[in-house]
């Protein structure tokens, strides 16, 4: 006799809902920010909280970051890794590019950009795109993995892997790429190259991730299973808060002062950076001769960086250039397209095979 069925949570149920309809919850985050954006303004400026007699300076937007990638270390498969490190071609091949593209995309754009009429050569878009290309792996890239069939601890163990190596090389591309800007930006790059030293990515990045792994580690499945279950909705609302401050940082500047010319460029410069990448994924899954799973979350993990990471810091290390977000914005959604395209390819060809 078979055991009564166990009718989902409200909780569950809800996590559900909220993330079949996750792209159209995006759209509104975006929305808002554009008709009211006081909100999202408001939560990005830091505010001073007392306790005791201390005074500490909280950041939203950071503690919203910590939130999402502590969720994500927390629901990190940690036995399946055990495959990937026993092969691990696709992590170091992954490692090895999560460097090297940002190296050859961004010259070659700054190279376009040097052609057009702007004064300073687009070193403002240059900045924010090597912001994005020297974040670590998109933990939201897992959930194309899953939605594509690709495979999972590969692409675990390169957000894994990228985001514990990123205090070291965050601040290497930061500085290796700064000489292609000119003006102040060169000089804003390289203070933002101190701060990402001096603890943002360690303490940002890091360690959320880190303790999220610690927590599935150590954790018996039940305590495991119960704080699951309440953190994966509350990362999920976290992210589209942390979209909503972000973009209305982005639009209202904008809608303060159009640009309709920057808005145009920043679109563009994003759509160049981010089909670069992939294209330069997918050639080395192609030259590595790596099955199709292994291939499309080595392609995904090449175009898909944190920009909700380098929008943070942007606006914590560079408060008083909002234009900068711009293009961060811009290639969040890009990279979320193409991500479609890449997992829609595998769907194809993996019924064509079965």
């Amino acid at each position: 006799m078979n055991p009564p069925a166990v009718s989902p949570s409200p909780l569950d149920r809800a996590t559900t809902w909220l993330r079949r309809r996750l792209g159209r919850a995006v759209l509104i985050a975006y929305t808002a920010a554009l008709l009211v954006p006081w909100m999202g303004l408001w939560l990005r400026h830091p505010h001073t909280v007392a306790v005791g007699p201390a005074h500490l300076t909280v950041r939203t937007t950071s503690l919203l970051l910590s939130l999402v990638l502590f969720s994500a270390g927390l629901q990190v498969p940690v036995r399946a890794l055990g495959r990937v490190l026993r092969r691990p071609k696709a992590i170091l091949a992954g490692l090895a590019l999560h460097v090297a593209i940002p190296l050859l995309v961004v010259p070659f754009v700054a190279f376009l950009l040097r052609r057009t009429p702007d004064t300073d050569g687009g070193s403002g878009l240059l900045t924010a795109m090597i912001l994005i290309v020297a974040m670590p792996v998109a933990a939201g890239a897992t959930v194309w993995t899953t939605k594509g069939e690709g495979d999972q601890p590969t692409m675990v163990g390169l957000v894994l892997a990228s985001t514990l190596l990123s205090p070291l090389t965050t601040p290497l591309l930061l500085t290796a790429l700064a000489p292609l800007l000119h003006g102040g930006y060169a000089h804003t790059l390289s203070s933002t190259s101190g701060s990402t030293q001096g603890g943002f990515t360690l303490a940002t990045v890091v360690l959320p991730c880190a303790a999220g792994l610690l927590c599935a580690l150590v954790l018996q499945p039940p305590s495991h299973g119960r704080l699951l279950q309440s953190m994966v909705p509350a990362s999920m609302t976290g992210s589209l808060v942390l979209t909503y401050a972000n973009a209305s940082g982005a639009l209202g500047s904008f809608l303060v002062k159009p640009r309709p010319l920057l808005f145009v460029a920043a679109l563009v410069v994003a759509a160049v950076v981010c089909l670069l990448s992939f294209a330069l994924g997918r050639l080395a899954a192609r030259v590595l001769r790596l099955d199709a799973p292994v291939a499309s979350s080595l392609t995904l993990a090449c175009g898909m960086n944190n920009s909700s990471a380098s929008a943070v810091l942007i606006t914590t290390s560079l408060p008083d250039k909002p234009h900068l977000l711009l293009p961060v914005l811009a290639y969040g959604l890009l990279q979320k397209s193409a991500a479609n395209r890449v997992v829609a390819r595998l769907r194809t060809t993996s019924h064509m095979l079965s």
